[in-house]
């Protein structure tokens, strides 16, 4: 390994650590700093009033000037919406400097083994794609888990409409009795709709944190019904059998595609397992892979292939309900 490429790392890493720690402000130290700024605003002008956002402003980085830098990055707010979708409590920052250090770390770790630099980058790229392939597993966790949850929390608000209750008295109603995280995502709808944003607003926000087809029935069927009028407990009470039919020939789908889906989890895993437990009892066996010229670029056409037919296979096992 070159000493350049030692060099390069050493100083990424003091980077990086130095954006997390050393020049890093708390969120406290940022209200108090923006208070005390209204302040000498206030009294500069004479003891004009300043409104303050009762609404919280999401950050992408606790770093003021990276924040800054953050903000005019295009991917920067779909990154933030995958954060809040999988519940997680990191920022943008932290997720593309931890990317990119996990990232650093294994091309470091591959230029070991691997006879090209190109491999090693190839490596390392795969590695720092981890961080962000796990958010979206959480995400896709978590809105299987509100899909589960959704049509007893719609019979919940259909049943107090019923008994009475306004839509904003059946949202609340829905906040606190149904658990995470159909209650959070409702406990903010309704927290926005006190807060002065019209319903249809607070709806469609809902239907932006939650991009499942099951809460776009939903939201659709209570506008239309806002605007057109109607009973809406019975139009929710329809909306309910249909979500829940759905759900079942969503789950009689997965019985069925099971094989297909296992099929290509083992193809694709069995070839990386093979090559490293042979790597690691005879290196030598597969050195001309790794070494010869033909053998590199047979490598890396096999790998193109399976990623090409890891995808055919997705493609075909993937129905639509």
């Amino acid at each position: 390994m070159s000493v350049f490429m030692i060099l390069f790392l050493i100083l990424f890493a003091v980077v990086f650590v130095v954006l997390l720690f050393a020049m890093r402000r708390t969120k406290d130290e940022q209200s108090v700093q923006q208070r005390l700024t209204m302040i000498e605003k206030s009294l500069a002008g004479g003891g004009e009033e300043d409104t303050t956002d009762i609404l919280k402003q999401e950050v992408l980085s606790e770093v003021p000037w990276l924040d800054q830098i953050l903000q005019m990055v295009p991917f920067s707010n779909q990154l933030r919406r995958l954060l809040y979708q999988a519940d997680s409590h990191w920022t943008v920052a932290k997720l593309i400097f931890g990317s990119l250090l996990v990232a650093a770390c294994a091309t470091w770790v591959a230029s070991f083994r691997v006879p090209t630099f190109a491999l090693a980058i190839i490596v390392g790229v795969a590695a720092g794609a981890v961080p962000y392939t796990y958010l979206v597993w959480k995400k896709g966790a978590r809105m299987k888990k509100f899909e589960e949850l959704l049509p007893d929390a719609i019979d919940l608000m259909s049943r107090g409409m019923k008994a009475g209750h306004a839509i904003n008295s059946a949202i609340e109603m829905v906040s606190q009795e149904v658990p995470d995280p159909v209650g959070t995502e409702f406990r903010r709808t309704f927290e926005e709709q006190n807060f002065g944003l019209p319903m249809r607003e607070a709806l469609l926000n809902l239907a932006r944190r939650v991009p499942i087809p099951d809460v776009q029935f939903v939201i659709t069927a209570m506008l239309v019904q806002r605007e057109t009028g109607g009973n809406l407990a019975e139009i929710l009470d329809k909306t309910t059998v249909v979500i829940r039919e759905r759900f079942r020939l969503r789950g009689q789908l997965r019985i069925y595609t099971a094989q297909g889906r296992m099929t290509g989890w083992i193809l694709s895993a069995l070839p990386f397992f093979l090559f490293f437990i042979l790597d690691f009892l005879n290196p030598d066996y597969e050195g001309i892979m790794l070494h010869d010229p033909m053998g590199q670029k047979l490598l890396y056409a096999g790998c193109a292939m399976m990623v090409i037919g890891w995808f055919a296979i997705r493609k075909v096992i993937d129905i639509k309900v």
